[in-house]
């Protein structure tokens, strides 16, 4: 029975090359007998999958014939990993060349892992600092309105002596014995495919080609140090609880490198009076039973501490809303409004009187 080549990729008939690309890609990292609990049955089929769907015209002919040779097609030839040769006997790698839409860049990202660096491309990307994660807790009304925030965090940052160098100021830079001056290591790295020269960033000098002749006596020739940092954040207006902030460049700092990011996650806490829902402000109004007959007018102070007068109309009934426009969440189209949500009071116990008044409304049909 004919294989479904689109089954083995977890894909639909209508896939793109980018999406077969993409498949292949997750499940040849996932079977590689060269990983931990790989299948080499498993990465074969997948392989073979992709060599057919990957190309048009065997796509097309497995399309209409159940097969990439036409409906004669006695089945496919392709290797399997043989881990006495030390590598994969008939594996078909035409589809990694630019005319199938895969690359040998991509090849490199897939088999990278598994030889601790892949190919040149990606071991010269520069090195970067930590990132950190903190979290900030905002009132609802810091987080409506923005606010200026200042906090302290302990890090590793720039030696402010040798300014990052590592060196004694004044001192003698001499090249560096690791990698004669380059700044570069070059690496010999052996897998399935062959033998590739790789290059890093030497971890002696950092890739300056230069070691001082002394170390600078503050962070030891490491150019940086752990020390306390006050960082300044300014706190967009309408950011919402749960969301996180990124600054960067306020990471920790590396010696010959970039510094990582700050993530800011937020949390907001709940406010007495106000809860916010999208850039409305929504909140409780407690109102007497006579005020909802009769109307009255309301005092009330939004979150920015503005007393403002609320008309509530006569015969208004338990559980409406009025609406107060102008007065929620700043957001790119002006601001958002408050919500009242009308809770008639519960009444107490009665006098005579007030049931002498009550009684007189029944008879009047109230």
């Amino acid at each position: 029975m004919p294989k479904d080549y689109y089954n083995v990729l977890g894909i639909n008939k209508n896939a793109s090359k980018d999406e077969i690309k993409k498949a292949f890609h997750k499940l040849a990292l996932k079977y590689h007998p060269d990983k931990n609990n790989g299948d080499d049955s498993k990465f074969k089929e997948v392989n073979e999958a992709y060599q057919v769907l990957s190309n048009d015209e065997k796509r097309a002919r497995y399309d209409q014939f159940g097969s990439a040779d036409g409906p004669n097609m006695g089945g496919g030839s392709y290797g399997g990993y043989n881990s006495n040769a030390g590598g994969f006997g008939g594996f078909d790698f035409s589809g990694f060349q630019n005319g199938q839409g895969f690359d040998m860049g991509d090849l490199g990202d897939i088999f990278g892992e598994f030889f601790g660096g892949g190919m040149s491309r990606s071991s010269k990307k520069q090195k970067r600092g930590r990132d950190i994660q903190t979290e900030m807790t905002l009132s609802l009304e810091e987080s409506v309105f923005g606010i200026k925030k200042t906090i302290i965090l302990s890090k590793q940052s720039v030696c402010g002596i040798c300014n990052g160098t590592g060196a004694k100021p004044g001192t003698k830079m001499n090249t560096c014995s690791a990698c004669g001056g380059s700044g570069k290591i070059e690496e010999i790295r052996r897998s399935i495919l062959g033998s590739f020269a790789t290059t890093r960033v030497c971890d002696v000098c950092m890739g300056t080609g230069k070691v001082p002749l002394e170390k600078c006596s503050i962070c030891n020739g490491a150019g940086v140090y752990k020390k306390k940092q006050e960082i300044s954040i300014n706190i967009p207006a309408g950011i919402e609880d749960g969301e996180t902030l990124k600054m960067s460049g306020y990471g920790e700092d590396i010696k010959g490198g970039s510094s990582g990011n700050l993530f800011i996650k937020i949390k907001v806490k709940l406010d007495p009076i106000f809860r916010r829902e999208g850039v409305n402000l929504i909140m409780d109004l407690s109102v007497k039973l006579t005020d909802s007959l009769l109307g009255t007018v309301y005092k009330l102070k939004t979150l920015e501490g503005k007393t403002i007068d609320v008309k509530i109309p006569e015969g208004i009934r338990h559980n409406e809303m009025l609406r107060i426009k102008g007065y929620g969440v700043p957001s790119g189209r002006g601001r958002g409004d408050i919500i009242l949500h009308i809770k008639i009071k519960p009444q107490p116990k009665l006098s005579r009187k007030a049931k002498e008044l009550i009684e007189n409304l029944r008879e009047e049909g109230l």
